[in-house]
Order: C-alpha cells, then structure tokens, then sequence
C-alpha cells in the first residue's frame, strides 16, 4: 500500500526528495532479506544520514501512525527486516561512518551502517581487534548485528556482539532520543537498557549510532582441520577439548554435504570423501598457541579422526576459514530455494543433534546440509529445497518444526544468532514459557505502545 503523499513530502522536507523512494519498481529491493520465502513490498523508502534526519522520519511517520522497519543491508535470516505493506523502511546504509577509534580507552564508536568487517580493518591499523564476526561480516552492518545480536566463527572463545557494546545512541518510539552506556569499564548506574536494545531486532527504536569495546590483536594463530569418517567423533572431539579446559578461538563443524559443496565453490583442497570436517583455530601468546594446538591434534585422533593438517601458513589459514564463511553461497547453488536454519543446544547434546537433523532428513525425503558452530553448540541446519515445490515445502516445515522441538528437549535455544524475526516467532513462547513471553510483551508496549517499530516481528 503506498505510504500517504503528505508523508512522502515530508520526508522529503528531512532527508531530500532523492532519499525517498515511494515507484513500486523502486522498492521491490527491499522487501526481503535473505531469509528465504519471505517478502513483502513497502509503502516507501528512506535514507537517512544522520541522527536528526532519523529524528524527523519517526516524527513524520507518528504524525501519520505508519509503521517502521529499520534496515541495513538486509543480509539478516530471520525476516527481521522483512516490511509491512504498509510500512515506511528506514534503511541506514547511509549512515556507515566510523567516527571515532580511541586507543587508550580501546574503543571505537561507528554508525549504524558501517560494516563489520570495515570495523575489525579499522581497529586492525591500530593494532587492535573487533572480535564477533557473523559469516555475513563482508557486507552486514554493525546495526543489524546489535539488533541481532549476531555472533560468528569466533564467538566460542570471544563471544557474541552483546559483549562487545558499551553504548548506543537511539531514536524511540516516541521520537526521544536516548544516549545508554559510555567508555567506562565499569558503570552500574541503573538498569543496564542498552541491554534491551541489543537483539531487540528493532522493536523497540533506531540504533542510531554505537560504541564498541576492541581487544589487542592475537599474536599468533594456527588452524587445523581434522577428518572424519563418523559425524559423531566429530562431535566427540569438541566436547573432549573444552572438557580439557581449551577454549579454542573456533571450532567450526561441516558435514559431508556440505563439505562437497564448499570444495565444489571455493576450490581450496577441502576433502569430500569424509563425513565431517572440524575446523579448529588457536590464537593468542605464540607459546599458548602452540600448546593448544599440539592438544587439540592429540585429543582429534584420540577420538576418531583419520587425519588431521595443519594449515603450512597464514595464506591456507585465512583460505580454509574463508572456505568455512562461503558454505551458505555453496550450499545455495544446489537447489532453487536455500533455507539456513539456527538451532543451538548444549555442548554435552552436539553428538545427538547431529545425528537426529540426519535421520529427519533421511525420513521426510530432503537435503539438509549441515554446518556451524560446534565449539559453542551453535548449529545450521541448511534445507535445499524448492518454494514452487507445495507438497516439499510442508514436508521441510514439518521437518523443522521436529529439529525445534528436538532442541528444546535438549535444553537449546531456538537461535543462537540468527534472531526471532518473522521465521522463529511462532516456538518462542514454547522456549519461554507464559509468563517470561509476557513479560517481553510488556517491555515492547511500555516503549512502543502504538506498536509502530517493526511490528509482526518476535510475537505471535
């Protein structure tokens, strides 16, 4: 539905007729993201560049009760960022400066559209590190890894974005705009709400801009990968090295489907005749890493792996987890629809989980390939599929829908990164119980009571 003219005009009045799309042909773009199978055209489209221009979009959009869908690169996989057909969608791609990198406090403070791996460049010419690095981290935007919370290869031993934010600046509801956190190490002055915004996926404001926490830059690194003709020694061999108190910077996890297609993609000598491969990285003092890496080898064969390489140098090390990155693009080019899923379970569970997204398969009749993040729990199952195809894409729901169930009978979580969005809204109240779903519900009203952020996303 098209957004009213006297909206579109003053619009135009805050960012400049250019920075408004409102011809349907200009807005076909974004109306998904790269969650599959979900679209849906907006009212209009607008560019702001900065704060104050965010300012007057909410109020105009207030003064006409049109909803908002905040939207950066639209890499998201959980249809956050999908709009209402009559939405106004506030795409801050625009908004992508770093502004400021202080290496005595090791911060840096950036808008919300700058991308993530630009980030991590800039700290690196500091000699600095911003750890979380979500396998979009090319072209995702640090705004939409706050709203997602977005995590990465490395999250098993730095952890996720959360753990990186100090503070944020953002537009509400109501059209405020609010300054939550700063540079201190610590500050416990009231209730941590910046907190409420991170994996908020935009429901309850605009992150406008954001101050990240840096680390300095390991010393060292060594990257392994281990071979396997069972999934289950595989995954064996994670919980063997963290209950060896060896907490790697990654421990990634492909299975043989997925191993094939990576190889078939990227061309840099991964096996296809095994059924998982472990990617398996150390960073940190040159001493430790050694260490770590001499261990993690043993307790590999120890438990079942049939041989295990270490990455010759630097080149093949950045190659191999490249590799890693592009199994969503591999896995895509099979079939007409690609589906990547997000379930995470407790270690202890990774051997049972595997192999239960393996029989499902096997008993519903359809691919999944899958990949993820072993060292944290954090699994992909990736449906190949096809959305023409009616009667295959009921059996993949109800495929999924056993995988949820499954994961919370283990104990998981039904996503570990990926966020709730339009995708996973319907098993959250299951994961949370009444009266926790509830009490998200009165947090979104008290600061969105007209329900104009993001509206449709996370709650049934």
């Amino acid at each position: 539905m098209a957004l009213p003219d006297s909206l579109l005009r003053s619009l135009g009045d805050v960012v400049g007729a250019s920075a408004v799309l409102a011809k349907p042909e200009d807005l076909i773009p974004y109306g998904f993201d790269g969650t599959a199978a979900l679209r849906q055209r907006p009212g209009g489209v607008v560019f702001p560049r900065t704060t104050d221009q965010v300012l007057g979009c909410v109020r105009a959009a207030i003064e006409h009760g049109v909803p908002i869908v905040t939207r950066g690169s639209g890499t998201g996989l959980s249809g956050g960022s999908v709009p209402t057909g009559e939405s106004l969608v506030v795409c801050l791609a625009h908004m992508n400066r770093i502004l400021e990198v202080d290496p005595r406090n090791l911060t840096l403070r950036a808008e919300p559209g700058a991308i993530t791996q630009t980030i991590d460049e800039e700290a690196a010419r500091h000699g600095l590190f911003y750890p979380p690095d979500p396998g979009s981290m090319r072209i995702s935007t640090i705004g939409g890894n706050v709203a997602e919370n977005s995590g990465g290869l490395r999250g098993l031993k730095y952890g996720v974005t959360r753990d990186y934010v100090m503070g944020i600046e953002a537009v509400l509801a109501d059209a405020r705009v609010v300054r939550l956190g700063n540079k201190c190490v610590k500050d416990v002055a009231g209730y941590s709400l910046k907190d409420l915004f991170i994996g908020s996926e935009g429901t309850l404001g605009i992150v406008t801009e954001v101050l990240l926490k840096l680390l300095p830059r390991p010393a060292a690194r060594r990257t392994l990968l281990a071979l396997y003709d069972r999934i289950e020694d595989a995954a064996d061999t994670v919980s063997s090295i963290i209950a060896a108190r060896i907490v790697p910077c990654t421990l990634e996890f492909l299975d043989r489907m997925t191993a094939r297609s990576v190889e078939d993609f990227a061309h840099v000598g991964l096996p296809t005749d095994c059924d998982a491969i472990l990617l398996m990285e150390t960073d940190g003092h040159p001493a430790a890493v050694a260490d770590e890496a001499s261990r993690m080898e043993a307790l590999a064969r120890e438990h079942g792996a049939r041989e295990v390489r270490l990455a010759r140098d630097e080149a093949e090390a950045v190659s191999l987890a490249t590799a890693r990155r592009s199994a969503f693009s591999a896995l895509a080019r099979q079939r007409p629809t690609t589906i990547l899923e997000d379930v995470t379970v407790p270690r202890s569970e990774l051997a049972t989980m595997v192999r239960f997204i393996a029989d499902t398969a096997a008993a519903h009749k359809l691919q999944i390939g899958t990949f993820g993040h072993m060292g944290d729990g954090n699994l992909h199952p990736t449906f190949l599929t096809d959305e023409r195809d009616v009667e295959e894409m009921h059996r993949v729901h109800v495929a999924f829908d056993a995988i949820v169930s499954k994961t919370l009978e283990l104990g998981g979580t039904i996503t570990g990164e990926h966020g709730v969005g339009l995708a996973k809204k319907a098993w959250l109240r299951k994961q949370l119980g009444d009266d926790s779903y509830e009490l998200l519900r009165q947090i979104k009203s008290t600061l969105d009571p007209r329900g104009l952020m993001n509206p449709g996303k996370i709650f049934e």
